[in-house]
């Protein structure tokens, strides 16, 4: 059987098989937590830019789609760890740990700490040590999910975001808080004891290139040793927030320093082929640049100047509800609102008044994100309202979303306020 062909085999085990299980209570997770992202835009915006179904099918779809991308390239390489190496325990701990705080679901905590108790065990146990996990397939396998990770943050990153707002040195600022989670079946080529006895193996053709990765352990093992794709799940995760960019320029950013990140990672892992101490950096690595990566993010995101901002010139249209007639007439994200029906405005409050109480056609000036203007009509409709986020030029301190506040109290945020004007 061909190389491909089995991975493949081995990813859709984990998909059809009593592994199923997982991924049902995974999709269940997700669906309650996209039921409160869907309720969130629906206040804010007026109605559900994404449904709860819509934002959960995309985070198992294309989480299958990059597991088996991500399984491909961990066995191209020739990642593989011994059967009692505990790799299973680096899926528990990402899990443990996502529990404890989201941000920490990333393999790079969760490998740092794995990769550490095998030091500390080996260092007291030797040869006998409980643990047997190769610190270089560790972390290349950990820059390789992340390199998958950000290609999902690329193409998958912007959904489900939700408009908030921000006062910054007395201006308001719109924005987007964005937080997204895929599961991963992930296939990992598992180092069988070649004195047993296993029943229905067979026979898998591999190119003469195989490994890409000629680690010297690998070398030595495939003389000797019986080889086999097992599957597991795993789960990433991206949570970010941006002012001064739109969602897709966010994601691009953000998706692009990830697999840059998870590009440097599978380099460093030859460090620790140098022995314990290549090892220790390359375990400590892990962790430290994930975060000085975020730093690095989020010092870009204050450096750019804002751009969902309303002044004298106009009134921004921070977010656009699907099907809604202001998304009929060509009304986009990052537009300006600088006349209405030739009149200047003053503050948004006018623009909602005006096309509520309208009988007639509405006029509307628009500069959009790139300095055009543009004249759009809307038709009056008692039945719809107009489907934007208008960000307002001033509003009060209690209203503001904190820029670093987390998807919960933002919740909180939001009925607060609607039954305070209930």
């Amino acid at each position: 059987m061909d190389l491909t062909l089995y991975t493949l085999r081995s990813v859709a085990s984990a998909i059809i098989g009593p592994s199923i299980i997982v991924v049902i209570l995974l999709g269940v997770m997700f669906y309650f937590k996209n039921k409160k992202i869907s309720f969130m835009q629906k206040m804010i915006v007026g109605e559900s830019i994404n449904s709860p179904l819509e934002l959960t099918l995309s985070q198992i779809v294309l989480g299958i789609f990059a597991g088996a991308i991500g399984s491909l390239l961990l066995t191209y390489f020739g990642i593989m760890f011994n059967e009692n190496s505990r790799i299973e325990w680096l899926f528990l701990v990402s899990m443990l740990l996502m529990l404890y705080k989201p941000r920490f679901v990333c393999f790079s905590y969760s490998g740092a700490i794995i990769g550490a108790l095998t030091l500390i065990l080996t260092f007291i146990y030797g040869d006998q040590s409980p643990i047997k996990l190769d610190i270089v397939y560790l972390v290349m396998f950990v820059g390789i999910i992340h390199i998958v990770e950000g290609f999902l943050v690329i193409i998958d990153g912007s959904r489900g975001a939700i408009p908030v707002f921000t006062n910054k040195n007395g201006k308001i600022l719109g924005g987007f808080a964005l937080n997204r989670y895929w599961s991963l079946p992930i296939a990992v080529l598992i180092i069988m004891n070649s004195s047993g006895s296993y029943i229905g193996t067979q026979s898998v053709g591999t190119p003469d290139w195989w490994p890409i990765l000629n680690h010297s352990y690998t070398l030595d093992i495939l003389k000797t040793a019986i080889i086999g794709l097992f599957p597991y799940y795993g789960v990433v995760g991206y949570s970010s927030i941006t002012f001064s960019s739109t969602k897709r320029e966010k994601t691009l950013l953000s998706g692009s320093l990830i697999s840059l990140y998870g590009i440097l990672l599978c380099g460093v892992a030859l460090i620790a082929d140098l022995g314990i101490a290549g090892s220790i950096v390359a375990l400590i690595f892990m962790p430290l640049t994930h975060e000085a990566m975020l730093r690095l993010s989020s010092y870009i995101e204050e450096k750019k100047s804002p751009i969902y901002t309303s002044d004298e010139e106009g009134i921004c249209v921070l977010e656009v509800a699907p099907r809604s007639p202001a998304f009929d007439v060509g009304i986009k994200s990052g537009d300006k609102i600088l006349r209405i029906n030739e009149e200047i405005i003053s503050n948004e409050a006018e623009i909602y008044k005006i096309v509520k109480e309208s009988f007639n056609d509405v006029k509307l000036k628009v500069k959009n994100i790139n300095g055009i203007i543009c004249d759009y009509t809307l038709k009056p409709d008692i039945n719809r309202r107009i489907g934007v986020v208008l960000v307002p030029k001033m509003v009060k301190q209690e209203d503001a979303m904190p820029l670093d506040n987390d998807f919960r109290s933002v919740l909180d945020k939001v009925r607060n306020r609607k039954n305070n004007k209930e």
